[in-house]
């Protein structure tokens, strides 16, 4: 470097995801480990534009990486989409002497990241989203909890959907992809899965489905439904008419961001953190942390934006071979 980094910030950005903190408390303790004076931005790039930032010590970080969400807070900035917002939260950096900033959160957080080094900032991107769908990463933070979350509460449906000899359709989340919904649904044995990348809406081959399980001695159907195709209550009533059978329709909802993550989050974000730090400290600058091939890497920014991931097709191959029973039809 043509200087030595003496200040670095870190801000988390869009939607909240467990490991979040995990991120945090890696780039604060590996940046002090280094000599550097860390900055937290509170509510991301909005809280960037308005100033909210206060230094951070090892205090601040203890007893964070088994907490949910985020200690940073997090929010949407269509500020930032602005020249004006830019410059503002250019501005802030410069007015704390941020020469570094490590921004955790998905593409769009990425894209504002972008901006900001088009402006002499350093940046370095960590994946921070239980979607999955950042295409330069085979992991995103939070991932791994949202889907076990999600995956004991369908348990838990299972259980009432048997006993009441109903069809249950559940709702996970995941935005436009369908990541959560195919792992549930391989997870949970879903009998069915209806993914955004797949789904062709004909919603009489789930009611075929669902009576032809009947007559081969099936009492209960589990549905796993993506966040992306959704309207599942108004589905829920169309299949009850149609079969007969009484159906419910579960959303699950923002559960599946909260709780204490699990070990692969917390250990996988605290790496991706520290690697920040790293890469800032070798003054590169533009770069996104991901994962792949079983090891951590990263790309430039927008090498990482034009790139694209679609859903494993040889794991919706198997999730309909695992979703048959396989038994003769009862005389």
């Amino acid at each position: 470097m043509a200087q030595k980094l003496k200040t670095i910030g870190v801000l988390t950005s869009g939607g909240d995801a467990p490991g979040m903190n995990a991120a945090v408390r890696a780039v604060v303790r590996r940046g002090l480990s280094h000599g550097l004076q860390v900055k937290g931005i509170l509510r991301g790039y909005d809280g960037l534009i308005n100033d909210e930032v206060k230094d951070l010590g090892p205090k601040d970080v203890s007893d964070i990486i088994e907490r949910g969400g985020t200690i940073l807070y997090t929010a949407r900035c269509p500020e930032m989409k602005t020249e004006e917002g830019v410059l503002r939260a250019v501005e802030t950096c410069r007015r704390h002497g941020i020469e570094g900033l490590v921004v955790i959160g998905g593409d769009g957080s990425y894209r504002g990241a972008g901006k900001l080094a088009n402006h002499g900032i350093n940046v370095i991107g960590l994946p921070g989203t239980i979607d999955l769908d950042i295409s330069c990463t085979e992991y995103t933070i939070g991932f791994d909890t949202a889907v076990n979350t999600a995956m004991q509460a369908i348990d838990k449906v299972r259980d009432t959907s048997s006993s009441h000899e109903r069809c249950s359709i559940i709702e996970v989340m995941g935005r436009d992809a369908g990541y959560i919904a195919l792992w549930c649904g391989i997870a949970n044995g879903a009998e069915d899965i209806l993914l955004p990348e797949k789904y062709d809406y004909d919603e009489q081959k789930i009611i075929d489905n669902i009576l032809e399980n009947r007559r081969y001695g099936k009492t209960h159907h589990i549905v796993v439904n993506a966040e992306g195709i959704g309207h599942s209550a108004s589905m829920a009533r169309r299949i009850e008419a149609a079969t007969g059978i009484e159906t419910r329709a579960t959303i699950l909802g923002h559960m599946q961001r909260g709780g204490s993550p699990t070990a692969k989050d917390r250990v996988y974000a605290s790496t991706m953190g520290c690697m920040a730090v790293d890469l800032l400290l070798q003054g590169k600058t533009r770069r996104v942390v991901g994962y792949k091939d079983g090891e951590f890497v990263d790309y430039d920014i927008d090498e990482a934006l034009a790139m694209t991931k679609g859903i494993s097709e040889y794991q919706c191959e198997i999730a309909v071979d695992l979703s048959h029973n396989y038994l003769k039809p009862i005389a």
